[in-house]
């Protein structure tokens, strides 16, 4: 395939994803980093608490790094005394422009999406 019909395709599942967030909790992330936080949320562990704006910055580098660890980029080294993930890097990411950059997250997110949600799409 070529990177275009990929773009469309993930296009398409993006929307899916977008579409179980309304599903569940009532309303779509506004972006990217919308989806990343809750993914964050979710892999913490710790329920709908108040987080900082530190705190909100770790959640989406947590998740980041979750969805990234499907492709191999990074390991789960374990976990802190107060039970937030910590991440190592694997191996690094291609240098890579911001729309592509988008495009592998948001593969990765989906990917996640399918086997950690079990999510048909």
């Amino acid at each position: 395939m070529n990177q275009i019909s990929d773009n469309k395709i993930i296009d398409e599942n993006w929307k899916t994803v977008l579409s179980f967030f309304k599903q569940t909790i009532g309303k779509k992330p506004s972006d990217l980093k919308g989806v990343l936080f809750l993914i964050g949320v979710q892999e913490l562990g710790q329920g709908n608490a108040f987080f900082s704006k530190e705190q909100k910055q770790d959640l989406i580098h947590i998740a980041t790094c979750k969805v990234l660890s499907g492709g191999g980029y990074y390991k789960l080294i374990g976990q802190d005394t107060e039970g937030w993930p910590h991440w190592e890097l694997v191996k690094k990411l291609p240098a890579l422009d911001l729309f592509t950059q988008e495009y592998i997250l948001k593969h990765y997110i989906i990917e996640y999406f399918k086997n950690e949600i079990g999510l048909h799409i």
